[in-house]
C-alpha cells in the first residue's frame, strides 16, 4: 500500500463525508424502524470512530499547534463519553423501570461529558497564546450559540402553536456542536 492509499493520507473532508454518510444511513434505518434503538446507538458509537482519523487528518493537514491538538483530543474524548453515556442511559431507561435517585444518576451519564466539552473549550481559550485563533474560536462559539438560540426560540413558538412535535432539550448540544463546525467552515471559506 503506497502513501496515497493510507488512511493518514486522506484529507479531513473524506473522513467527514464518511462520518456524515454513515450517520445518515443509521438515522434512516432507525427512522424506518429497520433497526432498534440499541442497535442504532451501537452503530452510531462505531461511526464516531471515524472522528479519530478526521481529527488526525485535520491536525496533519493544518500543522496544528500543540494547544489545538490537546483541545481536539479532550473534546473528542468528551464526545465519546457523551455518546456512550447517552447510549447507556437510553438502554437503562428502556430496559428497566428506574425511579427516584436512579433516574437522576442515569440522566447524569450523558450530562457529565457535556461539562467536559465545555471545560475543554474553556481550557483551550486559556492555553491558546495566539490571539487570532482565540478570536476565531470565540466568534464561532457565539455564532453557534446564536444559531441554537434562534432555532430554539423559533421551534418553541412552533411547538406552542402545535405545529411541530416536542423536541427534547438535549438536542441543543449536537445542534450547537454542528453550528460550531459550520461557523468555523464559514469563516475559513470567507478567508477570515
Amino acid at each position: 500500500m503506497d502513501k496515497a492509499e493510507t488512511p493518514a493520507a486522506r484529507g479531513p473532508w473524506f473522513w467527514a463525508g464518511l462520518y456524515l454518510a454513515s450517520s445518515a444511513v443509521i438515522v434512516a434505518l432507525k427512522l424506518t424502524d429497520a433497526i432498534p434503538s440499541t442497535v442504532a446507538m451501537i452503530l452510531f458509537a462505531g461511526a464516531m470512530g471515524l472522528l479519530i482519523p478526521l481529527v488526525r487528518a485535520g491536525e496533519q493537514r493544518n500543522c496544528a499547534n500543540p494547544v489545538i491538538v490537546r483541545y481536539n483530543r479532550r473534546f473528542l474524548a468528551a464526545c465519546f463519553g457523551y455518546v456512550l453515556g447517552l447510549g447507556i442511559a437510553i438502554a437503562l431507561w428502556n430496559t428497566y423501570e428506574p425511579s427516584g435517585p436512579v433516574v437522576f444518576a442515569i440522566a447524569l451519564l450523558p450530562t457529565i461529558p457535556t461539562f467536559a466539552m465545555i471545560w475543554a473549550m474553556g481550557r483551550y481559550l486559556v492555553e491558546e497564546t495566539d490571539e487570532y485563533l482565540r478570536y476565531r474560536t470565540v466568534r464561532a462559539a457565539i455564532m453557534s450559540l446564536g444559531g441554537v438560540l434562534t432555532i430554539g426560540i423559533f421551534w418553541g413558538f412552533l411547538e406552542m402553536f402545535e405545529l411541530v412535535p416536542h423536541v427534547w432539550a438535549w438536542w441543543v448540544l449536537p445542534v450547537w456542536a454542528g453550528g460550531l463546525g459550520v461557523a468555523q467552515l464559514w469563516m475559513k471559506v470567507r478567508g477570515e
